[in-house]
């Protein structure tokens, strides 16, 4: 009887096995749309988000992120990456995210953030890389963001102003810059207007272009006389975004000092950058992301501000410029490079 006994439950315990099995819990798989307008380049937070993700244990692959869209699987987290041609493409895309049911929307820079804010109203969007959330309307206030928008905000229109203050100390002999806008971009007439009150302060004269496309920015450089501006400006968040490359390599055949907002324009060869420590930026966002998933909504996260602004110089191109930089900006700066 005993044997027989211990049979019953031995059968029993067979049978009943894989429907233990499959009662157990799994890991949830959170899964996160990231997007971004701007064929030539990667957003330098994204390295730092990935980076900072994987110190608070979620699986995120550290091999190297392309230009062109890719999926990033873990055990715990996908990431789907779209590195996108227009706002068209982003209007898109922000409405396949809501369609496959992401738990999240990351959205670099403006053109993204405003696709995904009129793709959903419900999904929680985290931005980056914008040039002031609310003037743009992506939130009310940074302590009361309000809807399902925050983020952290990494460069405002007075850093334009900055950095015509710095292109003065660098090269005082400017006299007249080139500005490129782009009169789609909703941003430009505020930020054209703050760099406008700048160069008055300083008694410089800003020589306006607009320009939406590539032709558009061949033409203005091949028009250029000499002498007739001495550096270049780029005022509008979609020419920031789109063209960074074209617009350094037109720069630099006409000897012209450009400046830029990251670091790794820099090390292209732009003449200096004044703005946000963007890998660091990635990893504070890390943290917020991580909230959101957990179950924070974005109404309840206070927009923050980038806590840190860096200086590069490329002492290098200055050189091939013929520009002597001052000893005082040198010891300034945060990074040279030689």
């Amino acid at each position: 009887m005993r044997l027989i006994g211990l049979a019953v439950i031995l059968t029993f315990s067979l049978i009943l096995a894989p429907f233990a099995v499959e009662a157990q819990p799994t890991e949830k798989v959170y899964r996160i749309g990231l997007f971004h307008v701007g064929l030539d380049h990667v957003p330098p937070s994204l390295d730092g988000l990935r980076e900072g993700l994987r110190a608070l244990r979620y699986d995120v692959p550290a091999s190297p992120i392309p230009k062109v869209s890719t999926v990033f699987d873990g055990s715990n987290i996908r990431l789907d990456w779209r590195n996108l041609a227009d706002e068209r493409a982003a209007r898109q895309t922000a409405k396949d995210f809501v369609r496959d049911r992401v738990d999240l929307i990351v959205a670099f820079e403006n053109q993204a953030v405003r696709a995904a804010q009129a793709a959903t109203a419900e999904v929680p969007v985290f931005f980056l890389h914008v040039s002031d959330p609310v003037a743009e309307g992506f939130v009310k206030s940074f302590p009361r963001p309000g809807g399902n928008v925050t983020g952290i905000a990494d460069y405002l229109g007075e850093l334009q102003a900055k950095r015509l203050e710095l292109f003065k100390e660098l090269v005082p002999r400017l006299r007249r810059f080139l500005v490129l806008t782009d009169h789609t971009d909703p941003a430009t007439p505020r930020l054209m207007g703050e760099i406008s009150r700048a160069a008055t302060q300083r008694r410089v004269q800003l020589v306006e272009r607009a320009a939406t496309t590539e032709t558009d920015l061949t033409r203005i450089f091949a028009s250029l006389k000499t002498g007739d501006v001495d550096a270049v400006v780029i005022v509008s968040p979609t020419l920031i975004t789109k063209f960074p490359s074209l617009i350094l390599r037109l720069s630099s055949e006409r000897r012209l000092p450009l400046a830029s907002h990251r670091r790794e324009l820099v090390q292209e060869g732009v003449l200096f950058s004044y703005g946000p420590d963007f890998l660091a930026l990635g990893r504070d966002a890390a943290r917020y992301v991580d909230r959101i998933l957990k179950g924070a909504k974005p109404v309840d996260l206070p927009v923050q501000q980038a806590s840190r602004l860096e200086l590069v110089i490329n002492l290098k191109t200055a050189k091939a410029l013929g520009l002597t930089i001052p000893q005082s900006i040198l010891l300034r700066a945060d990074q040279v490079i030689q």
